[in-house]
């Protein structure tokens, strides 16, 4: 783990004590480390050969299968895709599964990632099982936050509120994990905003890194496009949910940079590439403009969620942007 070091003490005394709680929350952002959290203590729960009461080897069968998701004893329930729904019949046969008894660990494992795309009906069925869960059965759920759950839920879950890191520690931890240059480190850790778990992904798959390069190009062009060029953006990009999902989350990043340099709050941007377009930003539209941008993108996000029309949100969004005469990249 990059980070965490209060929850991980927690869990491991938690599994060290044999105070295993039946069902624990992770909430966050993504890329936080809610689903790493989640696998390590899935791990400490079942390694064969701990090094220390209440730590995971990550060597054995059982820690390298857990860490794979493919052990018998972890069950792994989420929606389809991100932005999807999880429906109530995969809370159905989770229930079958978890009362078998583990097959070779000491615990069974159910690991529901996010858990706040649960059809209500699914939520509803899931109560039942943390109300009266099975003997040697513990559940982990992660979610954006409390807010997005159904307070029967997060009553009866242990929960463990995961917040971004500073820049510095994520920055350190990927030095220090993979033998990331201190520059290139650096430039993961802002990118991220503090989420150790999406800036491992952004190394681990640089591709990425280029495809939202490409996104960020796209907006500032967008900015001094005419209503029918953005309009054709819209139609070339709304076909895929997910994808237009990830989009949006990048440009959000961009508005909040915009929106921190609006309030005179200093600090290094998230996207310091296009430092010359967000201050130009930031001075033309000023602190409530930003604010509103910024509150347009959450919004769209969440109607996309919801299945709202998404080429009819994006469109509206995109009428929202302010038009500006120059948007080179810097």
């Amino acid at each position: 783990m990059i980070g965490h070091e209060w929850a991980v003490d927690l869990l491991a005394e938690h599994v060290a004590q044999g105070r295993e709680r039946h069902a624990y929350l992770f909430t966050g952002p993504q890329g936080v480390g809610r689903q790493t959290l989640a696998i390590r203590l899935a791990q400490a729960l079942n390694c064969l050969q701990p090094p220390a009461p209440g730590q995971p080897c990550r060597k054995c069968s059982a820690c390298k299968r857990i860490e794979r998701l493919q052990h018998p004893d972890l069950v792994v329930v989420q929606a389809e895709g991100e932005g999807g729904t999880l429906k109530v019949e995969q809370v159905r046969d989770l229930q079958h599964s978890l009362s078998l008894a583990p097959y070779e660990a000491r615990y069974r494992v159910a690991l529901l990632l996010r858990f706040e795309e649960a059809h209500p009906s699914a939520a509803n069925a899931l109560l039942k099982t943390l109300e009266e869960p099975p003997a040697q059965v513990v559940l982990m759920l992660t979610a954006r936050s409390v807010e997005s759950l159904l307070p029967t839920i997060v009553s009866r879950c242990e929960v463990l509120r995961l917040r971004p890191l500073s820049v510095d520690n994520v920055a350190q931890g990927l030095h220090d994990l993979f033998g990331l240059p201190s520059e290139e480190a650096e430039k993961l850790a802002h990118i991220s905003d503090g989420r150790p778990g999406y800036a491992v992904r952004l190394h681990q798959h640089p591709e990425l890194l280029e495809q939202r390069q490409a996104w960020l190009d796209e907006l500032v062009q967008l900015l001094s496009a005419n209503r029918r060029e953005r309009f054709t953006f819209a139609r070339a990009v709304v076909e895929e949910k997910e994808r237009l999902r990830e989009l949006l989350q990048v440009w959000l990043t961009f508005w909040r940079d915009v929106l921190l340099c609006a309030g005179g709050i200093s600090g290094p941007f998230t996207n310091p590439v296009y430092s010359s377009q967000i201050e130009l930003l930031a001075a033309d539209q000023g602190l409530d403009q930003a604010q509103m941008i910024v509150s347009s993108v959450e919004h769209t996000l969440e109607l996309i969620d919801l299945n709202i029309n998404s080429r009819l949100a994006f469109e509206v969004l995109l009428m929202d942007f302010p038009c500006i005469k120059s948007s080179t990249p810097a």
